[in-house]
């Protein structure tokens, strides 16, 4: 199976782009847009323009869609309309809250795929629930929807580079930190950080816990949070991000996996952060109103707190002395296998 890769640029920045293509030793793609930022709909209407003239100018039998990226939902409308099959990996998540865009996102895909990998066995029961196992949709090509439980690949991605890691980045002797004796901290989607009242009540439970437990906090600065704690309404927060709250640049793949290996805990407003915690057995403190890894608070090894200085910490409180199981609820860690194996059989 040969895959193209496009890069849409929707993640421009090179500390948030180049360094995984680097660190992981992707190769570089074929074609790259370099959308970069905008407006939802100003960015995935370039985007959507842009698979498509990529789609229309040599022969593709699917394209592959990760997750619920604006660059998802781009991918997802040009293929369709050009009646290209569509694979989506990362299927039947679901937060239900429709104010997220990445919510739209994944539930738009999800509709237009042909074939849906979930990574958990309740993203299958949210595609249950919305009839998929029934749908009576047949594509151009004569094909049904196909639905598998693949595990998570980015399951197979924390086992494989957890050991690499070790060897690619001294972050943890470069920053002088111990093993369990630092929280890692990171705040980037846009309803917090352009909320000042949210981030800074987040600010707020991040200082009271550094001060009243004595540890030091590491927070990786988003690109886009630096620009923002710039402005003259975010002062007050920003002259609270100090002392105990240590801010670094935006850590690479392999220091952000060393971070999480080591850390005693992680606060964090990521998806995929809140997964890595759990792959790494570390509990989550996660500063949203829902999540889509239900499995993570079922399992009693995170806590949804939402932007509440006194939720953070009593969750900080309760998650630092419970005993957590960890029951292996994202797959073997072989999904990618199952993946190709799956794509190659329909495709035949």
């Amino acid at each position: 199976m040969e895959e193209v890769i496009l890069h849409t640029g929707q993640h421009y920045d090179t500390e948030m782009s180049d360094v995984f293509f680097n660190e992981l030793n992707i190769p570089m793609p074929k074609y790259n847009l370099n959308i970069g930022s905008g407006n939802h709909g100003e960015q995935t209407a370039k985007m959507i323009s842009g698979i498509e003239n990529v789609l229309l100018s040599e022969h593709y039998d699917a394209i592959i869609l990760y997750g619920d990226t604006n660059s998802t939902l781009a991918g997802a409308v040009a293929a369709s309309k050009l009646h290209i099959p569509i694979v989506h990996i990362e299927a039947g998540l679901r937060s239900f809250n429709m104010a997220m865009p990445e919510e739209i996102n994944r539930i738009v895909c999800d509709q237009l795929s042909t074939l849906l990998f979930a990574p958990t066995d309740t993203a299958i029961s949210n595609l249950r629930h919305e009839g998929f196992f029934d749908s009576k949709a047949t594509f151009t090509d004569g094909n049904k929807r196909n639905v598998y439980n693949s595990g998570d690949i980015m399951y197979d991605n924390s086992l494989f580079f957890a050991k690499v890691a070790e060897q690619k980045t001294d972050i943890i002797q470069r920053l002088g930190l111990c093993d369990n004796k630092f929280i890692l901290a990171t705040i980037h989607r846009d309803n917090n950080t352009d909320n000042p009242e949210r981030l800074e009540a987040i600010v707020d439970a991040l200082h009271a816990i550094a001060n009243q437990y004595d540890i030091e906090i590491i927070l990786p600065i988003h690109p886009r949070t630096k620009n923002i704690l710039k402005k003259p309404e975010y002062q007050r927060i920003s002259e609270k991000l100090q002392g105990k709250i240590r801010l670094i640049p935006p850590a690479s793949f392999f220091e952000i996996v060393e971070l999480e290996k080591h850390a005693q805990i992680i606060l964090t407003d990521s998806g995929g952060v809140q997964k890595e915690a759990y792959f790494f057995k570390k509990p989550c403190v996660i500063l949203r109103s829902e999540t889509e890894w239900l499995e993570i608070v079922e399992q009693q090894a995170g806590i949804v707190t939402d932007a509440d200085t006194q939720c953070i910490i009593n969750a900080y409180q309760t998650l630092i002395t419970r005993d957590i199981d960890y029951a292996p609820v994202f797959g073997n860690g072989k999904a990618a296998e199952f993946i190709v194996e799956k794509i190659i059989e329909s495709l035949s």
